[in-house]
């Protein structure tokens, strides 16, 4: 009905109002309601003042209604205010206009003071509080309404169901789910294709997808929920493969389907699959242009590497919001394009915390740490509040840069904003786990022992981190001692934990127990040992002097040997001074990589020390005839704010004089207390005396 029938049947009813009933009124309310035409709604309320409907209950419901909907809930409470007489309706027609409108506080009182409930007064409440996120009030509605006994429909589960998700609440979940499997609304569509959503939101794949298949009917809802699923909970590819299953259905994708469908081939950098998806969106024109698919398709391009089809996509984009800018400035500094990404950054008219993660990342990822740390500075001048993966990169960056003072302050900003390494809705054990590895890789293990011991909840990681941390400083023993907590706590080891075992091992000298945790890792934890763990026993056992056993073990591995694990016998030949098999093990090294300096070091140091001076000569002549250069070492200090830093043979230091003498003080101390030097010992010393 056009606005202009509303006026004219007022019109008509002007001249004649003796109605037999309200239905007339009732169907110009609705068309108020369509037309959200307020002045209208006044008129038709003013014409039934002059009948005798006007103390009608049904048709003042009506009006109450009808008031609300067109942006008036004072004219709908005033007249509720005056009603002599009420029935559920009327109340219902409140408590439902306050939910929708957000007065749930309001609505509460309403509710409270209701003489008579139904079904419908339930349902309004659970979904209104659902709705403006007050979730965990909605349940409480929701377990009330159960207790009273009234009847469960698809529209209070969908509500509850809802709430749980948003809550993540997989206990009471799956309580609402067994009612949903004990009613005749356990074939709902909408409930079933809720129940997806619920558990995929929780991390619980196996029943999201046990839900999926049991499922009667499915709409796209449905389908959409379960490539959600695993696109955000993995295995990624298992979406792609409910995607193909969707089209064979019959079934549509729509936007939502296309963007998680390219979200699940970047999480797997599947440029062909993403690149067919891509495709497809172009040939409709209500894809070709919609912000959301746009996005992930620039993020999917981005995370597999191509920069220049994520920007040409990017350029194409009619409209782009900070999630696109937000792609760009990751997907540039993925491909080490750090200054494109800080480009990108500067020019974004708008940022997020993700924004500045991105960069903040990316600068930590290309080993700028400095400026990684410059970017938080920056942040925090903004006012900009810093989430637990920005601490995660800025502690990451002290890390790499083994600077324990940067590292204890970025440790202050983590407690003023009161992280306490925990499981939940924003999890932040990796805050810890970061912390503890910072404070491992800058020597300090009694703090990085102390925040594993107060953290609230770990994962494999925190355990790992100290493991690993322990052995690399050379705390053997106290590595092993965690390990056996870790598996009294139930938690499995993976690769990176055995490694820290064996290197613990290593370091301590237990011999036997490395070879039986070398063991133990197909027999008691079902993982196939990597080339990392073959390094780890060949050290051992280098270390030990076990080197035949060694070579044996290098010979036998089910992978070929690279130049870390034979440089690491060979340098166990050289302590141990078994020139034969330092010579086979160089010449297997030089096999392999002919341009690595360190092989001829060692060998030429081998033969020097068995006086065999020609053979020395030969070595060296052929590294200048492969045109092999040894890199100098390099060793850096820090005192008092200031890095030292110092090359082999340096003579750049302003202190250069006073530091070759004490070392020429130290040399000859050794040599009196009875030390012998080796040959590079003899180089260093001659160079030593010459520079002073």
């Amino acid at each position: 009905m056009a606005r202009h029938g509303i006026v004219k049947q007022l019109s008509f009813i002007k001249g004649d109002l003796s109605f037999i009933n309200s239905s007339p009124f009732a169907k110009l309310l609705d068309s108020c309601v369509f037309y959200k035409s307020l002045r209208d709604c006044r008129r038709v309320h003013g014409r039934i003042v002059k009948t005798h409907f006007s103390s009608e209950v049904f048709i003042q419901n009506k009006l109450i209604d009808t008031y609300w909907k067109c942006g008036c809930f004072d004219d709908a409470r005033k007249l509720f205010d005056r009603m002599p007489e009420r029935n559920v309706f009327t109340w219902n027609a409140v408590v439902s206009a306050l939910t929708k409108l957000g007065f749930l506080d309001d609505a509460e009182r309403v509710f409270d003071s209701m003489p008579v409930r139904d079904q419908c007064t339930w349902n309004s409440m659970i979904a209104g509080f659902t709705q403006h996120e007050r979730h965990d009030k909605a349940l409480i509605f929701f377990a009330d309404m159960h207790k009273g006994d009234f009847l469960l429909n698809d529209y209070t589960f969908g509500s509850a169901i809802s709430a749980c998700s948003w809550l993540k609440d997989l206990k009471m979940g799956t309580q609402i789910h067994a009612l949903v499997s004990k009613s005749i609304h356990s074939s709902n569509v909408f409930t079933g294709s809720a129940l997806i959503d619920l558990y995929s939101k929780c991390g619980s794949v196996s029943c999201a997808q046990s839900v999926f298949d049991e499922m009667d009917d499915r709409n796209s809802f449905s389908w959409n929920s379960l490539i959600t699923c695993y696109e955000q909970n993995g295995p990624a590819n298992e979406a792609l493969k409910v995607f193909v299953k969707m089209m064979d259905s019959g079934f549509e994708p729509d936007h939502i389907t296309l963007a998680s469908v390219a979200s699940a081939c970047a999480s797997l950098s599947a440029i062909k699959e993403g690149s067919q998806i891509h495709a497809r969106a172009v040939k409709f024109d209500k894809f070709r242009d919609d912000l959301i698919i746009g996005n992930a398709l620039v993020d999917m391009y981005a995370k597999c590497g191509k920069i220049n089809e994520a920007r040409f996509l990017f350029d194409k984009m009619p409209i782009k919001n900070v999630i696109s800018e937000t792609s760009m400035v990751s997907g540039y500094a993925k491909v080490s394009s750090v200054k494109a990404a800080r480009s990108m950054f500067t020019k974004m008219t708008e940022r997020n915390i993700v924004s500045w993660n991105a960069l903040i990342a990316g600068y930590t990822q290309n080993g700028e740490n400095e400026e990684a740390l410059g970017l938080f500075r920056q942040l925090k001048r903004e006012s900009m509040s810093p989430s637990h993966y920005t601490f995660g990169n800025l502690l990451n960056a002290c890390a790499n840069l083994a600077d324990l003072q940067l590292g204890r302050q970025a440790h202050s900003h983590v407690l003023k904003h009161g992280f306490r390494f925990q499981f939940g809705e924003e999890s932040d054990i990796f805050v810890g786990n970061s912390l503890i590895d910072m404070y491992m890789k800058c020597g300090s293990v009694e703090d990085g022992r102390l925040i594993f011991d107060k953290m609230v909840d770990r994962d494999w990681v925190s355990w790992n981190a100290t493991i690993v941390g322990y052995a690399q400083n050379g705390y053997g023993t106290k590595a092993l001692q965690i390990f056996q907590k870790m598996l009294a706590s139930g938690e499995k080891p993976d690769d990176v934990t055995m490694i820290g075992v064996l290197s613990a091992c290593s370091h301590a000298g237990l011999v036997e127990e490395g070879r039986n945790y070398f063991s133990s890792m197909s027999d008691e934890f079902g993982l196939v040992p990597t080339k990392d763990h073959y390094s780890c026993l060949v050290d051992l056992l280098g270390r030990a002097g076990c080197l035949l056993e060694a070579k044996c073990l290098i010979e036998t591995m089910p992978m070929q040997p690279d130049t870390i694990i034979w440089g690491s016998l060979l340098s166990a030949c050289k302590i141990y001074r078994n020139f034969t098999l330092g010579k086979y093990v160089a010449e297997k090294l030089l096999e392999i990589d002919p341009t690595n300096s360190g092989p001829y070091v060692l060998l030429s140091n081998m033969y020097a020390e068995n006086g065999k001076w020609a053979d020395v000569t030969r070595v060296r002549k052929l590294m200048r005839k492969r045109g092999v250069v040894k890199q100098p070492g390099c060793s850096w200090i820090e005192i008092q704010g200031e890095v030292n830093s110092f090359m082999v043979k340096d003579k750049r230091h302003r202190k250069k004089t006073e530091m070759y003498s004490v070392l020429l003080m130290l040399t000859k101390q050794m040599r009196r207390g009875g030390y012998v030097p080796g040959f590079c010992d003899e180089e260093q010393s001659e160079s030593e005396s010459k520079s002073l």
